[in-house]
């Protein structure tokens, strides 16, 4: 599996949220860029972008997430956060993204994944299911008001997705471990796992590792990761046993 080191964006920082709460923010860095450097010296292969003043309705900011990009080389950055039709995902992906995530359009609008997979291809097109109280959150996840994430999941795996980010909103930021039931609950053959929200120490990356979830291929890490619970290569290896 491939351990995700995390870089959520807001007003071009990188900082940590605690259940995507706008006003938990806390910052970790004042240059997002390096700190895709630093992840990368210590041997990330992915990146894992979110441009939260997309995510809640603002401006996205592609220039930085540009510079990002190419200071990760040679890793590879995906990026979510706000990425509601064809164009933003062309702007995101000629802007150095591998990888764009629909979220909140995914849950609105499933056929835009459809067509983002025709365009792009499954390669380049990941969905992130964020799961709160239950239903698919969006808008920021402010709102607990979409489908249940295993149809959901059913139906864009249908329209060629094959990449999913899945999210228990409650376990975001506090370092509890991951929702491994919620995990079970949307394997599916041919979908592939990546899981997030609430890793705090290398037992919770071991366990998601142990759990051996059909289709889990890697984990997001961030909170963890910038307090020094644990090293990245120490993940990395945790998520190997």
């Amino acid at each position: 599996m491939t351990l995700f080191p995390a870089i959520d964006l807001l007003e071009e920082k990188a900082v940590r949220l605690v259940r995507g709460e706008r006003k938990t923010a806390k910052i970790y860095s004042d240059d997002p860029s390096a700190q895709a450097r630093t992840w990368v010296s210590l041997g990330a292969r992915w990146v894992h972008l979110v441009d939260l003043d997309a995510a809640f309705g603002g401006p996205r900011q592609l220039a930085l997430i540009a510079r990002i990009a190419q200071a990760a080389q040679p890793a590879l950055v995906q990026v979510g956060g706000g990425v509601r039709d064809l164009e933003s995902a062309q702007r995101t992906l000629d802007a150095g993204a591998a990888r764009v995530i629909f979220g909140t359009a995914a849950a609105e609008r499933p056929s835009l994944v459809g067509e983002a997979v025709e365009r792009f291809g499954a390669g380049r097109i990941a969905v992130g299911l964020d799961v709160k109280d239950g239903r698919v959150a969006t808008r920021g996840w402010t709102l607990a008001s979409g489908p249940a994430a295993p149809p959901l999941l059913e139906k864009l795996l249908g329209l060629g997705a094959r990449t999913f980010i899945v999210t228990a909103v409650a376990h975001d930021g506090m370092l509890g471990g991951f929702d491994l039931e919620l995990l079970r609950s949307v394997a599916t053959p041919g979908a592939e796992l990546i899981a997030s929200g609430g890793a705090g120490t290398l037992s919770h990356l071991r366990a998601l590792a142990e759990a051996r979830i059909p289709g889990v291929v890697g984990a997001i890490v961030g909170t963890a990761l910038y307090e020094g619970n644990f090293t990245l290569s120490e993940g990395q290896e945790a998520l190997a046993c």
